[in-house]
C-alpha cells in the first residue's frame, strides 16, 4: 500500500475511534439506511472466530412491542431500546464443542473440509477445547462461545463509527428474563443459542458531555524483548 494512502487510512481509523462513544440516547427521528446497516452486519459476519466456528447469531430487534418487553428487563438499555435506529441481541452457540453436529456442519459444509482433514482438525480442536477447560460443562462452553461474539461486536461498532454511525454495547440486562422472552418467542431454537450481549446503533441525540479519556499507551503495554 502506498505510504500516503496508508497514513490517511490510519488517520481515518483513529478518528473513528475518537468519534465512537457509548451512546445512551439516540435521535429517534434518524434511521440508518438499509445499505449502511447491511455493511455493519457484514463486518460482523466476516469477523474472525476460533477455528472459524462463527458461534454467533444477530437478532435485529425492530418490533416496538418486542423492544418494550426487553426494555422492562434491561435496565442498561431502556433509552437505547426506545430511541436506537437498530437494536441487536447477539446470541452465542451453546453446542460449539469439537464433536457437535454444529461443528461438523461448520467444518464440512461451510468450510468444505474433506473427510480426512475434518477428522484431523476435529481431533486437534478437541484437544484444544479440553486443555482450555471449555468442555467441563455447558456454562464453560457457552462462556467460550460468548467471548467470540465480542469480536464481532467490536468490529461492527468500529465499522459503524467509520461511516459516522453511533453505537452502544450493552450488558445491563436481566439474563434470565431476556432468556425467557427469547425462548418463549422460539428464538433460541430449542436451546441451540443463548444470550451473550446487546448493541444499539443509530445517531446520537447529543454530543458527549466529556472528552474521551484513556490511560496512556505506556500504562497499558509491557514489551518483552
Amino acid at each position: 500500500m502506498d505510504v500516503t494512502v496508508k497514513t490517511k487510512r490510519k488517520e481515518e481509523i483513529l478518528q473513528a475511534f475518537q468519534f465512537r462513544h457509548a451512546t445512551k440516547l439516540f435521535d429517534a427521528s434518524r434511521k440508518i439506511t438499509d445499505e449502511d446497516f447491511a455493511f455493519i452486519l457484514e463486518t460482523g459476519r466476516l469477523s474472525p472466530s476460533s477455528i472459524g466456528f462463527e458461534p454467533w447469531k444477530f437478532l435485529i430487534v425492530q418490533n416496538p412491542e418486542f423492544r418494550q418487553r426487553l426494555s422492562e428487563v434491561s435496565s442498561g438499555a431502556k433509552r437505547q431500546l426506545a430511541t436506537a435506529s437498530h437494536f441487536i441481541v447477539i446470541l452465542a452457540r451453546t453446542d460449539a464443542s469439537y464433536n457437535s453436529p454444529y461443528a461438523e456442519y461448520m467444518l464440512k459444509e461451510v468450510q468444505n473440509m474433506p473427510d480426512d482433514v475434518f477428522e484431523l482438525t476435529s481431533a486437534a480442536y478437541g484437544n484444544f477445547q479440553n486443555n482450555q477447560g471449555f468442555l467441563q460443562n455447558a456454562k464453560t462452553l457457552l462462556d467460550w462461545a460468548s467471548k467470540q461474539t465480542y469480536i464481532a461486536l467490536g468490529n461492527m461498532m468500529t465499522a459503524a463509527a467509520q461511516i459516522g454511525i453511533d453505537s452502544c454495547p450493552i450488558e445491563g440486562f436481566n439474563y434470565a428474563e431476556v432468556h425467557r422472552i427469547l425462548e418463549e418467542a422460539g428464538l433460541l431454537e430449542d436451546g441451540a443459542w443463548d444470550v451473550s450481549v446487546m448493541a444499539a446503533f443509530g445517531y446520537r441525540a447529543e454530543e458527549p458531555h466529556r472528552e474521551k479519556s484513556r490511560q496512556s499507551i505506556e500504562q497499558i503495554t509491557h514489551w518483552i524483548n
